[in-house]
């Protein structure tokens, strides 16, 4: 299976489907690196992975992204990077969001959407907006007072 094989229907509901962790123990996230987490949709049909990274040097920069079918991008959030150039040329600046766009996977980025993102600076709010984003329901994660 490649990223062309999900009409956008499908992926569109994919995203909008509730979904939780499959285990139940919270999952610290670390100051630098990378924390995989299955999810489940609520009639556990669907199976999902949910990815937080982090850079190792500039802790600013990292990406939360929820894939399905193992390798299929839905959604991806990209922080404190480069600014990305979409298939048409257009470049769109860093923060920005990865919307699964059949035909092309992940390669099209979107400027954050108004008032789904409220501080993209603070790693704990933006990780919680974009599990409310993903429609993830209940946080798996633990994250210390002083993650920054």
């Amino acid at each position: 299976m490649n990223d062309h094989d999900l009409t956008q229907d499908v992926a569109d509901a994919l995203i909008r489907i509730k979904k939780r962790a499959i285990s139940k123990e919270k999952i610290s996230v670390p100051h630098s690196g990378r924390v995989e987490v299955p999810l489940i949709d609520h009639k556990e049909q669907e199976k999902f992975q949910l990815d937080v990274r982090r850079a190792r040097i500039e802790l600013q920069k990292g990406t939360n992204q929820m894939r399905t079918r193992k390798t299929i991008i839905l959604v991806r959030l990209d922080f404190g990077g480069a600014p990305h150039r979409n298939p048409n040329g257009a470049e769109i600046p860093c923060p920005h969001i990865h919307l699964y766009k059949e035909g092309f996977g992940d390669k099209w980025a979107f400027p954050l959407p108004e008032g789904r993102f409220l501080n993209i600076n603070d790693f704990r709010k933006t990780l919680e907006d974009f599990l409310k984003y993903c429609n993830v329901t209940g946080n798996p994660f633990s994250v210390q007072e002083n993650f920054w």
